[in-house]
């Protein structure tokens, strides 16, 4: 009988469509679903992308519906890729809303129904993400090296056709996830993570360089729309390496791994890294903001007094000395 190779939590490596827990044999006798099937051993991987998707819970789906929120009051003034970060920002919340109702499935319903709808989550984690964040390199990559045919596609009709592709592929491949069964299913995941992580530096690569030279000859400073372009850029770059370097160097290479060691221990810790990204992608995205969406002005102005006040008092001479 032919091995499942599945992690137990995000379930890209699907070859039959029934839960981990049963066997082809239905015959045979149905154990309790359990999230460490045939790896109650070697559970260590699997809590470590737990503790991180009750991250996504408690920071992620905040962060997430802030972005939602500011994106939606900057709606008279938006940036070409608002569009694509505002989809993965609902994206990311989604799968966030999920991660409690996989913990009650694994330990108390354990129903094939809310099994499947997991699974579907997961579809769209590992294909949103690195879809939309393409989608994001690209529109940056045009405008930056390409700023005249940027100008000649920057009606949002592109950006909606784009978003329209993406949701399409995304919600294809998260159905074939639930489905399951299907021969050679997990090469569809390693082949679009690979193209997207090596697309994404090389746009980012691209556009970073280009911006170093756009300075002149003589400058010293940028210019405040390309610096702040620059930013956006370095903190894209930031996330790819992090979220998607893991599963990039992992997962080419399962057949060097036993099949237990890739399963319970690989795929797990490699998936935990491109699940935190729900969080990862909001926070950083809010980090870029000049101010906090959630204080008003008087209220940063009096913060930036007292701490004013305070280093007066902390340091007296070097005041007075001034």
């Amino acid at each position: 009988m032919e091995r499942n190779l599945s992690s137990p939590l995000n379930l890209t490596f699907l070859p039959t469509p029934v839960p981990l827990n049963i066997t082809v044999n239905i015959n045979a006798t149905e154990k309790p679903f359990s999230v460490f099937e045939g790896c109650e051993q070697l559970a260590e991987g699997i809590l470590f992308d737990l503790t991180l998707q009750c991250i996504n819970v408690i920071v992620g789906i905040p962060a997430n519906l802030l972005v939602i929120v500011l994106l939606i009051q900057n709606r008279k003034n938006p940036t070409t890729s608002d569009i694509f970060l505002g989809v993965l920002a609902f994206m990311d919340s989604y799968f966030g809303t999920m991660t409690p109702l996989s913990f009650l499935n694994f330990y108390y319903w354990h129903s094939k129904e809310v099994w499947s709808a997991l699974k579907f989550s997961y579809g769209v984690k590992d294909t949103s993400g690195p879809l939309f964040l393409s989608c994001i390199c690209l529109d940056r990559f045009v405008a930056v090296l390409f700023p005249v045919m940027f100008g000649q596609f920057k009606p949002i009709k592109y950006r909606l056709s784009l978003t329209v592709l993406v949701l399409c592929l995304t919600f294809a491949y998260s159905a074939a996830k639930t489905v399951g069964g299907l021969p050679n299913f997990e090469k569809v995941f390693t082949g679009e993570i690979l193209a997207t992580f090596f697309w994404m530096v090389l746009c980012n690569v691209c556009i970073l360089w280009a911006l170093k030279r756009s300075r002149g000859a003589g400058k010293d400073e940028m210019h405040p729309m390309k610096k702040k372009a620059f930013k956006m850029v370095l903190s894209l770059v930031c996330i790819v390496v992090f979220n998607y370097l893991p599963p990039v160097a992992l997962f080419p290479f399962e057949d060097y791994y036993s099949p237990d060691m890739f399963r319970c221990y690989v795929q797990p810790v490699g998936f935990a890294f491109l699940n935190i990204s729900s969080t990862i992608q909001p926070l950083v995205y809010l980090s870029r903001l000049e101010k906090l969406p959630f204080l008003s002005d008087s209220c940063v102005k009096k913060c930036c007094n007292c701490v004013s006040a305070k280093n007066n008092k902390t340091h007296p001479a070097q005041n007075i000395s001034a």
